[in-house]
């Protein structure tokens, strides 16, 4: 079984997968990463890379034909990704939603912390944060649309969607659990 877990910046997804692919014994590919050290390499903040990518599709397509050839040849993983669903059509597909000022705030905090390694740049205020994940979500939805003709944000492409705004990480995992074993009868 593959798992794909997309869905709205700070809704929990990486949290969620780690913490679903330990549980399931699972392996787990985090497509974000790829991409955040790609702009990194290259002298630039994730938004940047995304501005790019809405003019270059080699930003999104290498890291995207890893996962299509991931799907391919492996099975048993965990992999959040915002076009994973769609490149793993067999998959599990799991979108987490979360309320915008709530997704912000988490990825502000998480930045003040300084140990994350999100590669977003800084935000001196919550109302920065909250602007910039506006903008990367926009760059995402149009990225997709333009070169895969895919809406990430459709939410009937997904077998559960789960609304992370008021659920701890381990409470969403506890109802992707309960709805993959509800999926297998």
């Amino acid at each position: 079984m593959i798992i794909t877990i997309s869905g709205m910046p700070g809704s929990g997804k990486s949290t969620v997968a780690k913490i679903l692919a330990r549980r399931l014994r699972m392996k787990r590919y985090y497509v974000g990463m790829m991409r955040r050290k790609m702009a990194k390499e290259m002298g630039m903040t994730l938004a940047e890379f995304n501005k790019l990518g809405e003019k270059e599709d080699w930003t999104d397509r290498k890291v995207d034909d890893y996962q299509k050839k991931l799907g391919e040849k492996e099975d048993n993983f965990v992999i959040e990704g915002r076009t994973s669903f769609f490149l793993m059509p067999q998959s599990v597909k799991v979108f987490l939603d979360v309320d915008m000022k709530v997704g912000a705030k988490r990825i502000f905090d998480e930045l003040k912390k300084g140990e994350c390694g999100r590669n977003e740049g800084e935000f001196k205020t919550l109302k920065e944060a909250e602007k910039s994940v506006i903008e990367r979500h926009t760059s995402d939805v149009r990225r997709y649309k333009k070169y895969y003709g895919v809406d990430i944000t459709d939410k009937s492409q997904y077998d559960m969607i789960i609304d992370t705004t008021r659920l701890s990480p381990k409470q969403a995992v506890e109802k992707i659990i309960a709805e993959i074993k509800k999926l297998k009868k």
